[in-house]
């Protein structure tokens, strides 16, 4: 008897860790690639399409938390990496490495992705995203109303201002934003884009480098890199969460309030969460993000 129960769990872990598996794509003459962790249902049940946060990847330690319970819930998920402009990106983004990516590239990589799991069969597919990837989230659904998509859930997504990114520039570097802006205008202005400026500050990378086009899509004025102005846009029901102890993105329940009060959106306030959602907020915010995908 007990070791049959050892087996059953030998076979189990082994079950579980063969659900698992990594997706490349081509697009753009970049090799993109994904976690697929797929449950018994697949692909005939919801599936998630995830998006991580700035910089950042799929094995971060939010993303790995969401797939595994969502897994335990009988939601396959697809978290994918954004490029950045590297083929075949793993890990978190080095800030060595020159910055050549625009931030509207991911819209384009997540639309890449829902191709690839409309080919698999998919027909009950959730957007899903975090930080900035929940903004990035936000702005593919306001521009891409497509039937297989139904619903769309967005994990303390990006707000934004032209006032917000100055302040937050100078608070992050004791530097003021407007003159990196006007250089980068000025080389873009005279036909260079892809030229480096070197030594500056970019998104979490200090002294780094980046192309002119490349800071210009981060930092220049754009309201579809400001969420709420998106939500309206999208003619999916869509769940927010929002943390009252998220230090990154911060307000976001009272720059909702109306929209929830409205009906216009669903909005979840998990109280104690930061940013990340770590431990059990995760936990609660799955529960309540699969009411949400089973309503």
């Amino acid at each position: 008897m007990k070791r049959w129960i050892i087996l059953t769990a030998i076979l189990f872990l082994v079950q579980a860790q063969t659900q698992a598996e990594e997706i490349k794509l081509s697009h753009a003459g970049l090799a993109l690639n994904a976690n697929l962790e797929r449950a018994e249902n697949w692909p005939a049940g919801p599936v998630m399409l995830i998006t991580h946060g700035s910089l950042s990847h799929n094995k971060s330690e939010i993303i790995t938390t969401l797939q595994g319970l969502f897994l335990e819930n009988a939601i396959s998920t697809l978290a994918i990496n954004l490029s950045l402009g590297l083929d075949d990106r793993h890990g978190p983004y080095d800030c060595a490495t020159p910055h050549t990516h625009n931030n509207e590239d991911a819209v384009q990589e997540i639309g890449a992705w829902l191709g690839w799991l409309k080919r698999q069969g998919a027909q009950q597919i959730i957007l899903a995203g975090h930080s900035r990837g929940g903004n990035q989230t936000a702005w593919f659904a306001a521009e891409r109303d497509e039937p297989v998509i139904k619903k769309v859930i967005l994990i303390a997504p990006q707000t934004w201002s032209p006032e917000y990114a100055a302040k937050g520039y100078r608070g992050s570097y004791g530097k003021p934003l407007g003159p990196v802006l006007k250089k980068a205008k000025t080389l873009i202005a005279a036909g260079k884009p892809k030229s480096l400026m070197r030594h500056i500050d970019f998104i979490y990378c200090p002294e780094t480098a980046a192309s002119a086009e490349a800071f210009i899509s981060y930092y220049a004025p754009d309201p579809r890199k400001d969420t709420p102005y998106l939500l309206p846009k999208i003619n999916k029901p869509v769940l927010v969460f929002a943390a009252t102890e998220d230090r990154l993105v911060k307000g976001l329940d009272k720059k909702l309030a109306a929209m929830a009060e409205m009906g216009t959106i669903e909005l979840e306030v998990i109280d104690g969460a930061d940013h990340f959602f770590r431990d059990l907020y995760a936990e609660d915010l799955v529960d309540l993000a699969v009411e949400f995908i089973n309503e």
